[in-house]
């Protein structure tokens, strides 16, 4: 049996808890900027909230299927009443209940109804505050019941998984030593890679990569100057990205390394790198993107992030062999350092009515670059510090 196996059936024998420990912040797929909130009573209404990481907001997923807030109250199903558009409420723990036990599953984000065919569902994808959960028969693919967890950029866990190389906890310093595993995705001249933390081959070290950046600061590695040839950033209505060429062994990454694929999944559910938080502010300040990619050689490099309904779609993770140029079609050009506004490229791997499944032959070809427009071009783009006040275009997924 292969290692991607035994790892990919030890996800799912834990997989009724997310891949992040401690007190977790749960959003809807819709909104990364939301957030399921209760206030500390018996019968509270679990409904939207902007996400403050207040002590309403903070859930922690324990033993007995229990989806716990407030320390003593738990998720529940009101009345027990299986039946579609039943809301959702706390009420003080009680392991006897049946109306208190759900199963997360961190490989689509749904959380379900134990044994009962329910997930809880955002009622008409209204993620206005006030919006009170509901459950709903469970419909694979439907982004009504995702249910992302994760922390504020402010207040992350010194480590968000077992087992964990590095940390989150990466305060606002710099050292080519850190182990930060916390990256951000906001600009040309604002953005980080994922690298060795003591050289080596990607394949060989995915699991501990860390955060090197462009802008010092954030308790990262600093990208140092002369490593990168070219940067292409692009933002869309649902993603931003960034592509481009350098000498990354600067960085620790092997000599002619092909490379490899990093996401917050992996075989295991866990992610590449374990641990690794992407966060960044063209969609909101300080939102976590929950679903990315990113390839990284010894030359070349690519990073998405990717938010709202689609999210999962558009930071497709399972093309793992099929490098940045396939998977992230971009001007890869040296020379150029530029940010641009662009369409949404077309998913990968789905070509009309049909998905193509990596290994296959034959390989299609990948799809077209997408139209960019009002670009910005910068002569090169060296390391400073971060821009606390950083002001860049932000966009909005009101559904």
């Amino acid at each position: 049996m292969s290692v991607a196996v035994i790892f990919a059936l030890a996800g799912l024998a834990a997989a009724q808890y997310p891949a992040y420990t401690g007190q977790l912040l749960v959003a809807p797929g819709r909104r990364a900027d939301k957030c399921l909130g209760a206030d500390n009573y018996d019968g509270a209404p679990v409904k939207i909230e902007d996400c403050n990481g207040g002590a309403t907001q903070k859930w922690t997923f324990g033993d007995n299927y229990h989806v716990k807030i407030h320390g003593n109250k738990c998720l529940d199903v009101k009345d027990g009443k299986n039946a579609d558009g039943t809301k959702m409420q706390i009420w003080t723990c009680n392991n006897d209940s049946s109306y208190q036990k759900f199963w997360y599953s961190f490989w689509d984000y749904t959380l379900s109804w134990k044994d009962t065919g329910k997930c809880v569902d955002l009622p008409d994808g209204n993620t206005n505050n006030g919006n009170v959960a509901q459950i709903w028969g469970c419909n694979g693919g439907n982004p009504n019941q995702v249910w992302t967890t994760g922390y504020l950029a402010t207040d992350p866990p010194k480590t968000s998984q077992n087992g964990q190389y590095g940390t989150n906890q990466c305060g606002t310093g710099s050292s080519q030593t850190s182990k930060c595993q916390t990256a951000w995705l906001n600009d040309v001249d604002d953005f980080c890679v994922w690298a060795p933390p003591n050289g080596g081959e990607i394949g060989n070290t995915e699991r501990e990569v860390v955060s090197y950046c462009t802008k010092s600061g954030r308790g990262t590695r600093v990208i140092p100057n002369g490593t990168l040839k070219g940067v292409h950033f692009v933002k869309t209505k649902d993603y931003v990205q960034v592509t481009g060429t350098g000498d990354f062994t600067k960085i620790g990454v092997t000599p002619n390394d092909d490379g490899g694929e990093l996401d917050p999944h992996g075989a295991d559910g866990n992610g590449n790198p374990m641990g690794g938080l992407v966060y960044g502010n063209t969609f909101g300040k300080n939102l976590q993107y929950h679903e990315w990619t990113s390839f990284m050689s010894a030359t070349e490099f690519c990073f998405r992030a990717c938010t709202g309904p689609d999210a999962a779609k558009n930071c497709q993770h399972i093309y793992d062999v099929m490098g940045c140029r396939w998977n992230m079609p971009a001007n890869y050009d040296a020379g150029t350092f530029e940010s641009c506004d662009a369409d949404n490229a077309l998913p990968m791997g789905v070509y009309g009515t049909s998905t193509w499944h990596q290994g296959v032959k034959p390989t299609p070809a990948a799809h077209p670059i997408p139209k960019s427009s009002n670009c910005h071009t910068l002569p090169t783009v060296t390391s400073a510090p971060v821009k606390r006040d950083h002001k860049r275009r932000q966009f909005s997924h009101d559904m």
